[in-house]
């Protein structure tokens, strides 16, 4: 069991080291929109379209990443077919939502109100295809084990979309001052937000093509009772990836409409760019999760796999609340990465840090139905979470603004959360170590509380006390659960 757990955790600093450094990198956009778009109300673009855009990749992915590593793993030998048709049905799928966009863009445009720009929705749109194609040779790289070129390639991506992003929001306005004619031909000052799409188009257009290489590893032989299966086990996960990611962003989308005009805009702005400061704990979840679902389905035949599973469980979540309380003890410095019209929104973080727990302990918890073959659980679970987060909008989002956003999602994943593990603990008992989870979980609680009385007129001393409430948590981190003479380099000093 020690060499399984060391086997995800080199995956999980390589997968989520990358995946780090990457979200990080995009994280640190945020402080470029919000300093150089005109205003909140820009941003709140930004926010909405995003969310569509997300959903959409679900939609064209329809859960095919998990049925090839399902049947990839069930028939190593034949990996290369089934990669091959994985990669024709969400090719010819992406095909058509391509041509589609193409013929009604200005129809959506009106529709959520960019009736000016309806080549918002071309870019996003050819960005969402590439996106969902892309996503099958991303999951065969980790499938064969690649893990750097997995992360060589997101880092690629990353660096060249900051890269334009700042040519296009930074240096091209620089360049109209200075020397306007070596811009003036191609550059528009009051473009704004549309180079943000831009930036984009060119990206996605470029990591298509580098994957290329791996796309044509595939055998293309179309074998019809094999797709079929997959996307037999499959669509059930389009349903719960629909679910899981309205989940995350079925708020953003309907804020406009549910707090419309300027005021609407600006306040979703807020919130979009306050809650990328819980960006952390989603990044911890997301790396987690590409290294530990292939983990999973590669070991779900082991002997000792249940306890793999608890013991797993309990250090994520041990490791979330050490995240939690860094970001809450010293949000007074975090806040900084925003402008002052954004510090209104600050208060939301603590929630939205939760809500991401709870998210990350629910993708823990999935398996059971994933590994038995009975994802359709999954797809009502998170059906259930969507219903509360629809209802939580709708009635909350008009009286309290992005307040009633909050709200509802945290009550959306603690409830699936809930669901998921009384429903896993009848098809899959497994033994977690609730007596050590509830532990940290009021000891979290508790050191919380206490930093909310700790506000001095001196941001330093507020730092400094706060300081000391992370390190009783994590000496009863080492002490308890982490004993020093346990981690390699520092067990050569602490005995």
């Amino acid at each position: 069991m020690a060499q399984q757990m060391k086997s995800l955790a080199q995956d999980t600093v390589i997968y989520g080291g990358s995946t780090i450094i990457v979200k990080f990198l995009n994280w640190l956009l945020v402080v470029l929109f919000t300093y150089t778009l005109p205003n909140p109300a820009e941003y709140g673009v930004v926010t909405n379209l995003y969310a569509w855009t997300s959903m959409l990749v679900v939609i064209l992915t329809y859960g095919m990443e998990t049925g090839f590593f399902r049947f990839a793993n069930k028939d190593p030998e034949n990996s290369p077919k089934v990669y091959g048709n994985s990669l024709i049905s969400v090719g010819f799928t992406s095909l058509l939502f391509v041509l589609f966009i193409i013929v009604f863009n200005q129809s959506i445009a009106n529709a959520l109100s960019y009736e000016h720009h309806p080549e918002y929705i071309l870019m996003l749109g050819l960005c969402v295809a590439m996106d969902a194609f892309s996503a099958i040779p991303f999951a065969y790289l980790r499938f064969i084990k690649r893990p750097y070129i997995f992360a060589g390639l997101k880092l690629v991506y990353i660096v060249l979309y900051i890269f334009l992003n700042l040519f296009f929001l930074l240096i091209c306005p620089w360049l109209m001052k200075v020397a306007p004619n070596t811009v003036s031909w191609f550059y528009n000052p009051n473009y704004g937000v549309g180079y943000i799409f831009v930036s984009n188009i060119i990206t996605t257009t470029i990591q298509t093509l580098i994957l290329s290489r791996y796309i044509f590893q595939a055998k293309f032989i179309f074998d019809y009772d094999l797709l079929k299966k997959i996307l037999q086990y499959s669509l059930p996960l389009l349903i719960l990836g629909i679910t899981g990611i309205a989940n995350q962003n079925l708020d953003k989308m309907l804020f406009p409409r549910l707090q419309p005009g300027v005021e609407g805009k600006t306040a979703l702005g807020i919130y979009g760019a306050t809650s990328k400061l819980a960006l952390v704990m989603m990044l911890f979840t997301q790396a987690f999760r590409y290294a530990y679902e292939p983990f999973v389905f590669s070991r779900h035949k082991d002997e000792n796999r249940l306890q793999v599973y608890a013991d797993v469980m309990k250090y994520f979540i041990l490791f979330s609340l050490v995240i939690f309380l860094g970001m809450v003890l010293y949000l007074d410095i975090f806040k900084f990465i925003l402008p002052k019209n954004y510090w209104i929104g600050l208060s939301i973080v603590p929630i939205i840090l939760w809500s991401f727990i709870f998210q990350g302990i629910y993708f823990n918890l999935s398996f059971w139905y994933k590994l038995i073959d009975k994802t359709i659980y999954g797809a009502w679970i998170s059906l259930v979470g969507t219903l509360i987060i629809i209802f939580g909008n709708v009635f909350f989002v008009p009286q309290f603004s992005y307040w009633g956003a909050v709200w509802a999602g945290f009550a959306c994943y603690f409830s699936i959360m809930l669901i998921s593990y009384y429903f896993g603990q009848k098809f899959m008992p497994i033994k977690y170590d609730l007596k050590t989870i509830g532990l940290y979980t009021v000891v979290t609680l508790i050191l919380y509380a206490i930093s909310l009385f700790i506000n001095t007129p001196y941001m330093g001393l507020n730092i400094a006390l706060k300081s000391v409430l992370m390190l009783a948590f994590l000496v009863l981190l080492v002490r308890r659960d982490f004993p020093l003479k346990n981690i390699p380099v520092l067990n050569r000093y602490f005995k």
